[in-house]
């Protein structure tokens, strides 16, 4: 079945990620074909959302007033390439506050299924780390992995312990596979 919504992970994903955090608009560095896949999928007709840990605000790190700046200035290039998201979803809390939106749980990919009434079956989850493929799975729903970001050593890792998923190079080539792909499948 062809999905009606794709969910990317931010950060390795649609953007050049940091081991230092994306603190400010001006970090934020779209990564090559990424805006493109995006407007891709927007013309193929499918909900597009992000689901995105975001811990330097739990951390103390930015506001959540600078998160948002960050995500205009996102939405900002989306639009200047007719492009756009329908939903941003973020866990906003450091790692030791134990909620259940923060990747791996399923909180932020269920939140953005329950909004758009969306069953597991009618979307797919994108992201760079083991812990969005693991998101994906708690939530029921396909989670592919790409190579960017921190993809490649995801990708190592994930194949010593797991069943490997569907993995691309990046955003555009996963895109390019899934608008392509049999809609029986």
């Amino acid at each position: 079945m062809q999905p009606r919504a794709i969910l990317l992970d931010r950060d390795g994903v649609i953007n050049a990620d940091s081991p230092d955090y994306i603190l400010s608009p001006d970090q934020w560095q779209p990564l090559p074909g990424s805006i493109e896949a995006i407007a891709r999928l927007n013309q193929a007709g499918l909900l597009v959302g992000v689901c995105s840990n975001q811990s330097a605000v739990g951390r103390g790190m930015i506001s959540e007033e600078t998160l948002s700046a960050i995500h205009q200035r996102m939405a900002a290039q989306l639009k200047a390439q007719g492009a756009h998201l329908d939903a941003i979803a973020v866990c906003p809390h450091a790692p030791t506050d134990d909620c259940n939106c923060r990747k791996p749980r399923p909180g932020l990919i269920e939140k953005l299924l329950n909004q758009w009434d969306l069953a597991p079956d009618e979307a797919v989850f994108i992201g760079d780390s083991a812990r969005d493929i693991q998101a994906a799975v708690a939530a029921g729903i396909d989670g592919w992995l790409v190579r960017t970001g921190n993809g490649r050593q995801t990708e190592q890792q994930w194949a010593d312990h797991h069943t490997q998923p569907k993995t691309f190079d990046d955003l555009n080539a996963a895109v390019n596979a899934l608008l392509n792909r049999p809609m029986h499948e």
